[in-house]
């Protein structure tokens, strides 16, 4: 134990001695060492977890025991038919709607949810079939296309009717423990009302009520795609099984094994090569795109903010309006000015600066710097505009304070601004990284991914499953080729590659937001 005091007071008295550059790298040196360890804890914690949960699975049969075995023929009968013994306990407006849910849950299965599970398994026996009819009034022979079945509509149905199946079971339990609840309560003479449910609704249980809608939009909208996503993976969907018309089917892990396991005639894995570099650039745009944007914005909104500055309003409003121009239309001549044939290549050229034009957006290494400095042009209003508030924020005592103290202007931006503005910004900036990481604008209007990756030693395009991917793609624009503009539109593949950028942003997501001072500290700022 006095060792780990003594490890702990030398790793203080290190960040102490260190100059404020110093402590930042420190922190973040720490930061990623911090990480093996919380993974460690987080899988250590398992078993207990599992014990808690197997607690309440035990809890859950337990009263599904009882209510069975003790419960009133209301209560049992509400084993069949939900709600039944809320009606009849003076809860019509939840027992109406519990069985209300049951009706359309068994019309949702009979006509749409029961075909699309037994059609699971094969997604469809047949597609499209063309007959041979005479048109009434001409008398000719027509060919007429009659689609049947449809893979992606099964598909997406069965994922829709195991939701709808799942909900089932929670508001069947819901229902079921509420009924023997009201049963005992009124062996001992207390009686519910629905005038109490409503005042439930809308008074202890309204944070319940707000959250209902977003968590709607969240399951239709996010979870139920993301499903769809991580299945079609395991299918052969693409431009020769497209639906309708066309099936597609199961296929296992070959999309995984053909992606992980292409190589040339030399044993070289060339998607994990391609992978790896895309991957790498992703990352370091979305760091560079995130915090240049962060700390400029924020350096503007200081300057703007000291006090002797004259027509803050005219500059706030200069950088505003640049907001209004829509990004598509800025981006797009940007491409165009930087452009071989561009105007600024031809203004150098007129001037004598350059011989042969500058490839501002085909070059491997300058592509990619002008990339993260133009986003960083356009992403700087945004972030200044966020600054300013927060800036304000800021009591003037803790400044008045330094300067007494004798800090100066550098030291108190480290000691009180950062700091501040980290701790509140800290959700803005994960979701700033986890939106750069899926940055789709600015790499395909600026670039279109240019320059092309090239077997070695030669000028042919390497083509990654049946995609010419550039070397300034970003993940998502790599997925939007391999998906819409590439011939095969293997969608397939676009899926593991999906299920990849899913991994990745929600590795980087949860490990910085569980760490950020915003969530361990969020009611207090020290």
């Amino acid at each position: 134990m006095q060792d780990n005091n003594d490890v702990v007071l030398a790793s203080k008295l290190e960040y102490l001695s260190l100059n404020p550059l110093g402590k930042i790298l420190y922190k973040i040196k720490h930061f990623f060492l911090a990480i093996p360890k919380a993974c460690s804890k987080f899988f250590h914690a398992i078993p207990s977890k599992a014990r808690k949960e197997a607690r309440q699975a035990q809890g859950v049969f337990h009263n599904i025991y009882e209510a069975g075995r003790y419960g009133d023929v209301f209560t049992r009968l509400s084993f069949l038919l939900m709600g039944f013994g809320l009606f009849f306990r003076h809860q019509i407006i939840r027992g109406a709607l519990y069985l209300a849910y049951e009706i359309f849950f068994v019309i949702f299965m009979i006509l749409i949810g029961g075909p699309a599970l037994n059609g699971l398994s094969s997604l469809g026996q047949l597609g499209s079939v063309t007959y041979r009819v005479v048109d009434p009034v001409t008398g000719l022979d027509l060919d007429s296309l009659v689609n049947y079945d449809d893979s992606f509509t099964i598909l997406l149905y069965s994922v829709i009717a195991f939701v709808l199946i799942l909900l089932l079971v929670v508001l069947w339990y819901s229902q079921l423990k509420d009924s023997l609840r009201l049963q005992r309560e009124g062996v001992i003479g207390k009686r519910a009302k629905d005038v109490d449910t409503i005042k439930n609704v809308f008074d202890k249980s309204y944070h319940r009520t707000l959250l209902s809608i977003p968590m709607f939009g969240l399951v239709c909208f996010t979870i139920i795609p993301i499903i769809v996503m991580v299945l079609i993976a395991f299918t052969n969907y693409n431009q020769n099984h497209l639906t309708p018309g066309r099936l597609f089917d199961w296929v296992g892990m070959y999309n995984f094994q053909n992606l992980f396991a292409s190589g040339t005639s030399a044993g070289n894995n060339i998607f994990l090569q391609v992978f790896g570099e895309v991957l790498l650039w992703t990352l370091i745009w979305a760091f560079f795109a995130t915090f240049s944007n962060y700390f400029l914005g924020m350096i503007v909104a200081m300057i703007i903010n000291i006090k002797g500055i004259k027509l803050k309003k005219v500059w706030r409003t200069i950088l505003i309006t640049t907001i209004a121009v829509p990004q598509f239309i800025s981006l797009l001549l940007i491409s165009k000015m930087f452009g071989d044939n561009g105007f600024i290549n031809n203004m150098l050229m007129s001037w004598g600066w350059i011989d042969a034009p500058v490839r501002w957006l085909s070059d491997q290494l300058i592509a990619k710097v002008m990339i993260i400095v133009i986003n960083t042009w356009v992403g700087i209003p945004y972030t200044m505009l966020i600054s300013t508030g927060l800036l304000m924020n800021i009591p003037d005592d803790l400044y008045e304070s330094a300067r007494i103290d004798g800090a100066s202007p550098v030291r108190m931006y480290f000691k009180i601004t950062l700091p501040y503005m980290l701790f509140v910004t800290t959700p803005y900036l994960i979701s700033q990284f986890v939106g750069n990481i899926n940055n789709f604008n600015v790499i395909y209007l600026l670039s279109g991914g240019s320059p092309a990756f090239f077997f070695e030693g030669t000028s042919i395009p390497l083509q990654v499953s049946a995609t010419s991917v550039g070397r300034t793609d970003l993940l998502i624009t790599w997925l939007y080729k391999m998906t819409v503009t590439s011939p095969e539109k293997d969608y397939g593949t676009g899926s593991v590659i999906g299920i990849l950028i899913f991994v990745v942003v929600a590795f980087f997501s949860l490990i910085f937001y569980n760490r950020s001072g915003s969530v361990k500290n969020e009611e207090e700022f020290q």
